[in-house]
């Protein structure tokens, strides 16, 4: 598995560097889900308990996303 690209504040952020960080939490949130799912099944616990469980997670996932996403469109328009 890769290491999560550290960035520090002395570099400028890129596009890429948005796009990268996007694609890497869009493929932790899809993890999470399906583990979360796939764990809940194994444990005997309903689909909805689970989910109850994860919707804030993966809305705090959703509004970074959001906000990277934004980023990268405001990045993107001033270059």
């Amino acid at each position: 598995m890769s290491e999560p690209t550290e960035m520090t504040t002395h570099d400028p952020v890129t596009v890429e560097d948005l796009a990268l960080v996007i694609e890497e939490l869009e493929q932790y949130r899809e993890r999470l889900l399906n583990e979360t799912v796939t764990t809940a099944q194994r444990a005997k616990l309903s689909k909805s308990k689970a989910m109850s469980n994860l919707e804030p997670i993966l809305a705090q996932i959703d509004n970074q996303l959001q906000i990277l996403r934004d980023q990268q469109a405001n990045l993107s328009s001033t270059h």
